[in-house]
């Protein structure tokens, strides 16, 4: 029951890395209506495609905040900065330096090791509740 427990987890944890990447697409139409003309069609369009885009994420992570705990879920948020670098360069162009390479592996270590402690954590909250 336990190995149900831990894939139903990895499973949010892959959903909310999916919807963090949309959500992190925000970025990308905010450039790019920035480049358009103040209430033009284009401008429009790239406006409402993240007002979509949050919106979606708002149910979405409320969700995932139902299933995960809240540090975890906030933890993991910070991979939307991978994504701003991915995306900067397939969308924009955009050189892939040494130093933002860097800045993401610290990025991602930190995810890992927060949510490592965090579930020594929780596991060490649930041991201690019967005890009272």
């Amino acid at each position: 029951m336990n190995k149900k427990k831990d894939n139903s987890k990895l499973k949010i944890i892959f959903i909310l890395h999916i919807v963090l990447m949309v959500y992190s697409f925000c970025g990308v139409c905010s450039k790019k209506a920035s480049g358009e003309e103040f209430l033009s069609f284009r401008f429009c369009m790239y406006y409402g495609i993240m007002i979509l885009i949050m919106g979606l994420y708002a149910v979405v992570w409320q969700q995932i905040i139902k299933r995960l705990p809240l540090t975890m879920a906030f933890a993991n948020k910070a991979v939307t900065v991978v994504w701003g670098l991915i995306w900067g360069a397939v969308v924009f162009g955009e050189e892939i330096t040494l130093g933002k390479v860097i800045g993401v592996i610290m990025v991602i270590l930190g995810m890992v090791i927060f949510s490592l402690s965090d579930e020594k954590d929780v596991g060490k909250a649930g041991e201690n509740d019967h005890e009272i």
